[in-house]
């Protein structure tokens, strides 16, 4: 089913009937699964119902604060995914939302569907309860769930923070359970014992691929709610990979998608959408600040960042800033306009023109007209990622800058300034993503913003770097006893 027609149909899925969903399961149990994970690693996925501290366990193994935590259910929704080891073996842990198979709410039908693709995909399950209470219809469901499964299973009774609440994990062996890990997520004890048993069931570990291998293409997608984001990479996938619902804020953590195309690889990394102060609830102030974070790490993981707007709403306040935190990061950039199916060519046009009056201070930034709900577009946004990654990891040898700035400097100088008439001695580049130079010059000070400004626009047009951010270091070329003093422009 494509992404556009899961968010069409997202508040329908209670509708189904009990065959209907027992055929979904089947299907998703025995679908063929891409092996090794998302990046060649064997697959643990964390499920139970809500609010039983399943992200806490997730942070806690994965060693690193990735999933928000928070004392409201619900509060995971996708699955979310994270590379880890333990023991010298890696793998990689799945995070899911709180399952409970009776409630019929269409967000909560679609987090259950999700569980059940964690755990048709996953090489290990790791099932979460509540130790400190009595099982619930949910547990019960969850653990027949997992019999079907057929797949390696260990059974968690969490919150247990000492030898004394350990009698209350035996409520699981009610259920025929083998073996009950009493553990404490929060204070780590039990830990030790639950990952050497996982590490033990898991296959031998495919060949990893780590994570800064410069043949993968790393892709932070990020934007304003409900502007198609998770649908895009739903899209992309070929599956409901992303939970999409009408409702804005559906996405909270920053999600991560391997995804192949021909000998091309991009690890795309779907995220909260950021929304203005004004439009957050005191309610969801907390937990909106959280995803935000996220998505501000994303950008910092990613090489290439997409900013996805509604081309019938435009680029708004919120996607320049959005477009600015990831300038200010040093990110190749993207302005993706969703949702052109809806608009004529003279309305498109016209709200083109009006989103590049609103980040005149990024005009290197290309555009891509997209319909994720048709896919058209799709294919341009993959190659402009291409192309922006290449310009982002370009190098210009020594000679072939000095050689453009002598021509620059023919043609126009740089005006006096106060006094002074500054030179520019030499140029070097001084390292990549993104490109980045060195001008050695006798009054860096001298050099006015404009002209500054003017450089970067002449290294941009000439060498290529469309969508990358251009530094420029100015240093002063003095005796070796003195401190050099230093200008930066972008």
């Amino acid at each position: 089913m494509s992404a556009a027609k899961g968010k069409r149909g997202g508040h329908k899925r209670a509708a189904k009937s009990d065959q209907q969903e027992e055929r979904d399961t089947e299907r998703e149990r025995f679908a063929p699964k891409q092996p090794g994970g998302l990046l060649g690693l064997p697959l643990v996925a964390i499920v139970g119902r809500p609010n039983v501290g399943k992200s806490t366990l997730f942070n806690r193994l994965s060693r690193q604060r990735l999933a928000i935590v928070h004392d409201e259910p619900g509060v995971t929704r996708d699955r979310h995914y994270a590379d880890t080891s333990a023991f010298g073996r890696g793998y990689t842990l799945i995070d899911t939302g709180g399952f409970d198979p009776e409630d019929a709410d269409p967000m909560k039908t679609g987090i259950a569907r999700h569980v059940r693709a964690a755990i048709a995909e996953a090489d290990a399950i790791v099932f979460v309860t509540d130790g400190t209470t009595d099982l619930t219809s949910a547990d019960r469901a969850a653990v027949k769930l997992l019999r079907q499964a057929g797949k390696p299973s260990f059974f968690v009774a969490n919150k247990v923070d000492s030898k004394a609440g350990d009698a209350y994990a035996t409520e699981l062996y009610r259920l025929g359970v083998e073996r009950v890990y009493p553990v404490s997520a929060l204070h780590g004890r039990g830990i030790g014992d639950l990952e050497a048993a996982v590490m033990a069931s898991l296959p031998p570990a495919a060949e990893a691929q780590p994570e800064n291998d410069p043949t993968v293409t790393r892709v932070a997608v990020v934007g304003r709610p409900n502007a198609g984001k998770s649908s895009l990479l739903n899209r992309l996938l070929g599956e409901d990979r992303m939970l999409v619902d009408a409702r804005p804020g559906t996405t909270r953590d920053s999600i991560d998608a391997l995804i192949t195309r021909g000998e091309k690889k991009y690890v795309f990394i779907d995220t909260a959408g950021i929304r203005k102060k004004g439009q957050v609830t005191k309610a969801d102030d907390d937990i909106e600040s959280m995803s935000v974070m996220q998505a501000i790490r994303a950008m910092e993981r990613a090489e290439v960042v997409v900013v996805m707007c509604d081309a019938k709403e435009g680029v708004a306040e919120q996607d320049a800033k959005i477009l600015g935190l990831a300038q200010d990061r040093g990110r190749a950039m993207i302005i993706a306009m969703n949702k052109t199916d809806l608009m004529s060519k003279d309305e498109l046009k016209r709200a083109e023109e009006l989103a590049r009056d609103k980040v005149t201070f990024a005009t290197y930034v290309p555009f891509v007209r997209l319909s994720v709900k048709t896919g058209r577009g799709v294919g341009e946004l993959l190659e402009t990622i291409d192309q922006v990654k290449k310009a982002f990891t370009k190098r210009v040898t020594t000679g072939e800058l000095n050689r453009f700035f002598e021509k620059v400097l023919d043609t126009h100088p740089p005006p006096t300034q106060g006094g002074r008439a500054p030179r520019l001695y030499y140029v070097t580049q001084a390292e990549a993503s993104p490109p980045t130079f060195v001008a050695i010059t006798n009054f860096p000070e001298a050099l006015h913003f404009s002209y500054r400004r003017f450089v970067v626009n002449q290294l941009r047009k000439h060498f290529g770097f469309e969508g990358a951010p251009v530094r420029v270091f100015y240093k002063a070329k003095r005796k070796r006893d003195e401190k050099p003093n230093e200008k930066k422009d972008t």
